[in-house]
């Protein structure tokens, strides 16, 4: 190794390494010059044999714009120490050497540093960087720096990927991408919001990732704002372009309010109850609630009612005290719902005239007198006791005689059989096939009425259906005017409150042969099995469907009405067996979906729960046997009765029934369709096809069923595709719409909506057009109309009317399908338990009615 050395001021030395040593020590020359050019000293003797070693090495250094960098390099003991730069040696002239002692050791420290401008580093091409070591000599040998590498700091302006802004909602995780411009050293990453730096040690919400991402776990109203990505070196600092984060919130509902007080202080009229969307309230774009704010039902205040007198008594015999008296009650009508009481006395008293005072009496001859009357009143009472006995015991031969040949003879007169014969005897000990059974079904355009079924065996014709005669009853009568015994029934306090409509009424007088009252077509009846009235007993029987509107069944929350409100009475009748009242009802029939309860009218007007459907109890005396369109109510008592379905979630459905009227005659240029929205039963059918009939309205298209959900979604009314060139309608909007609650509700037993058209010219008698009924967001139905209105010109006639022409009442055996003894025979051969299972056991089975 050679090493360039300064003997003089302008003399070059080159020698060896190893001889300069030797030379140096031995000889003790050294170069001359100042000291601040000199590299080269005589260490003592007693440390000629120690190696140099760093105590300062040169590091890695980064020029700055144009300032040149400082490299330094101490060593101890050296003799001598120089720069060395990409392999070359740097010039002795370029070096700045100063020595000292360590006081700690007395060895001789010697210090070089030298100065590297940008001029240097940029001469050097390719790969290569610019680097520098220190090379330190002593007496015993040579030791090396680490390299130190020179390099130019920059920091380019632009990013290579920025933040975006983003619109985000409450607690989502933020992902904020950086990827800063390049530079050296390489930038520092750091985050600002609003011009404040985002510091992740203090709020862990934030997280800056090993390339420069920021993330935002959950999202805050606070972390709304402008986020800026900053990178920065020795160099310079920048700032990418801001990126807006908002966080929004989506709107909540609050709870329900309490229903509000009812409108009307006396009668009908609305009571409501809202909700805001405050839980939580949208911000910042966020989306607002969906549905209604606000429901109303309708409400019926209950009018006070002011006291009333009744009649005044008459008068009382005129008392010892020579005193009469009469009263007279606050009861015409009795004073409720805050009403006034009567006013006046209701005990009056008036003095007996001298005639009329009795007069003390005495003497042995009004003792026997009266003697003489008790006896004669206890004779009296034997005779009239001897005269019942003998009464009741021919009455109950009576009874016997309607039993054996009424029954009898009617039940066998169809198929001309005679119990008597020997050779027919067999037909009664046939085994009834359960295994076999066959239903058939045939429905109409306008209602499903209540036909009787008919019952279907292989083996024999013994349950073919009775002529509908009419048997005579000894100890009964139907009454001929029927507004005569509605009349008399309001008499009574109990029947004050019932409808006067005989058109809905039905009523007959039954003994204990039973019978069936029927209201025609409103799918209505009540069947009173044999011996369900006591023998001995005859009861005048009613039945009536009562208008929703006129009584005031109390509903709350999603409850709704699923069925008419049917009566039958009087209430408080003694029966032996349930009688069987059927009903139609509106809802899907999946009990999954519902809890439906019977409710029934008490003696006060008080509506009260008596059955949970599907939770019948042997002890209660109630019994609902549910169907697709009716229900059975088996009950023991007679009274006011209807059904009541509260939802259990949104997907209960009530069944409607879309039913389209037009006008039968149209003489102008306006053109009226009704479209009826009512409850799938047949006695609201009925009340319109009877007001329609009124009007002179006709039945334009086949009725449709549309399932109403309990979704809170109104129902819509648009009609579409009219021959614009004859046609247009007067809608202003695009459609109609009934709200949720007034069909929910069931209050209101029909709704309808009317759209008016407009023919341009009277010739123009054809109609086709498209008209949708739907529930936002689910089912819909669709009427395609197609007729000429002037071409029929019938008006709603009686046909539906006299649909259902059986009587209304039918007493004893005509009421039954099933002849007596032959039902006396179906049960006792279904009574004992048989070992293939032909017993009741599997009727109930194939019937599903095993609950």
């Amino acid at each position: 190794m050679k090493m360039p050395l300064l003997l003089g001021p302008f003399v070059r030395c080159r020698f060896s390494a190893t001889l300069l040593v030797l030379w140096l020590a031995f000889a003790g020359f050294t170069c001359t010059g100042g000291s601040e050019h000199a590299a080269t000293a005589t260490l003592p003797a007693a440390f000629s044999d120690l190696l140099p070693h760093f105590l300062v090495e040169p590091e890695d250094e980064y020029i700055v714009k144009n300032k040149p960098v400082t490299l330094t390099c101490r060593s101890t003991p050296a003799t001598q120490i120089y720069f060395k730069c990409n392999g070359e040696w740097v010039h002795q002239d370029d070096h700045l050497i100063e020595r000292t002692v360590d006081p700690a050791t007395a060895l001789p420290v010697m210090q070089v540093t030298i100065d590297i401008t940008r001029q240097q580093v940029e001469k050097i091409f390719g790969l290569d960087e610019y680097w520098c070591q220190c090379v330190a000599w002593s007496t015993t040998g040579t030791q090396k720096s680490q390299k130190a590498y020179i390099r130019i700091a920059y920091l380019r302006k632009n990013f290579e990927e920025e933040p975006q802004g983003k619109e985000v909602a409450l607690d989502q995780e933020v992902l904020l991408r950086c990827h800063p411009p390049e530079g050296v050293p390489q930038a520092e990453v750091e985050w600002q919001r609003n011009e404040d730096v985002i510091d992740p040690a203090s709020d862990p919400n934030f997280f800056i990732t090993t390339d420069h991402n920021l993330v935002i776990k959950k999202a805050r109203l606070a972390d709304t704002g402008n986020y800026t990505c900053v990178a920065k070196n020795i160099v310079a600092r920048r700032k990418s372009t801001s990126a807006t984060v908002l966080v929004y919130v989506n709107g909540g509902w609050s709870t329900w309010t309490t229903w509000s007080s009812c409108s009307a202080v006396c009668g009908r009229g609305w009571q409501k109850r809202s909700r805001s969307c405050t839980n939580p309230t949208p911000l910042n774009g966020g989306t607002s609630c969906e549905g209604q704010n606000v429901q109303k039902s309708a409400c019926v205040a209950t009018c006070p009612v002011d006291g009333g007198w009744s009649e005044w008594s008459k008068w009382s015999a005129c008392g010892a005290d020579c005193s009469m008296w009469r009263s007279r009650e606050c009861t015409q009508p009795s004073p409720g719902t805050g009403g006034k009481d009567c006013q006046g006395l209701d005990l009056q008293s008036l003095n007996c005239t001298s005639e009329q005072c009795p007069q003390t009496v005495s003497g042995a001859e009004d003792v026997a007198l009266y003697v003489g009357m008790v006896a004669v009143a206890l004779c009296l009472t034997l005779l009239l006791i001897v005269v019942v006995l003998v009464y009741r015991r021919k009455k109950e031969g009576l009874d016997a005689d309607v039993a054996d040949s009424s029954i009898l003879t009617t039940g066998f007169q169809p198929m001309g059989i005679k119990p008597s014969k020997p050779e027919n005897s067999h037909l009664l000990t046939i085994q009834p096939d359960l295994t076999t059974t066959t239903t058939s079904y045939q429905g109409t355009l306008r209602s499903r009425h209540d036909a009787t079924g008919k019952f279907s065996m292989t083996n024999g014709p013994l349950l073919d259906p009775l002529p509908n005669g009419s048997h005579t009853l000894h100890n009964g009568k139907l009454n001929p005017d029927p507004s005569e015994f509605v009349s008399r029934l309001s008499t009574q306090t109990y029947f004050k409150t019932l409808p006067r409509d005989v058109a809905n009424t039905s009523y007959g007088t039954f003994n204990f042969l039973g019978g069936r009252l029927t209201i025609p077509n409103t799918g209505i009846s009540l069947l009173i099995p044999p011996e369900a009235i006591p023998r001995g007993k005859i009861y005048e029987i009613y039945l009536t469907v009562q208008r929703k509107e006129d009584l005031r069944l109390p509903l709350a929350g999603c409850q709704t009405l699923l069925s008419p409100v049917v009566s039958c009475g009087p209430p408080g009748v003694v029966l032996s067996r349930p009688v069987i009242l059927s009903m139609d009802h509106c809802f899907d029939a999946c009990l999954d979906n519902w809890a439906v309860r019977l409710k029934k009218q008490n003696y006060e007007g008080v509506w009260e729960d008596v059955l949970l459907m599907g939770e019948e109890l042997v002890s209660e005396p109630y019994y609902c046997q549910l169907e697709a369109e009716t229900c059975r109510l088996f009950s023991e008592q007679l009274g006011t009765f209807s059904l009541v379905g509260e939802s259990l979630h949104m997907g209960a459905a009530k069944r409607l029934r879309l039913v389209l009227f037009s006008d039968a005659y149209c003489s102008t240029l306006e053109y009226n369709i009704r479209v009826y929205c009512m409850d799938d039963t047949q006695d609201v059918f009925k009340e319109v096809m009877q007001m329609e009939r009124q009007l002179g309205g006709r039945l334009i298209d086949e009725p449709h069923v549309l399932l109403f959900k309990d979704s809170y979604h109104n129902l819509r009314l648009s009609i579409h595709d009219m021959p614009q060139a004859h046609w247009r309608s007067k809608l202003l909007a695009g459609y109609q719409e009934i709200p949720f609650y007034h069909i929910w509700n069931g209050s209101q037993r029909y709704l309808h909506c009317t759209f008016t058209l407009e023919r341009l010219s009277l010739s123009t008698c054809e109609l086709t057009c498209q008209l949708c009924v739907w529930q936002v967001e689910g089912e819909g139905q669709s009427f395609s109309l197609d007729f000429n209105i002037a071409k029929d010109t019938r008006a709603v006639d009686s046909e539906f009317l006299l649909m259902d022409s059986n009587a209304t009442a039918l007493a004893g055996p005509s009421a039954f399908q099933i002849p007596y003894l032959i039902r006396q025979k179906i049960c006792s051969s279904l009574d004992a338990p048989c070992p293939n299972g032909a017993d009741w056991r599997m009727l109930a089975q194939r019937l599903k009615l095993e609950r």
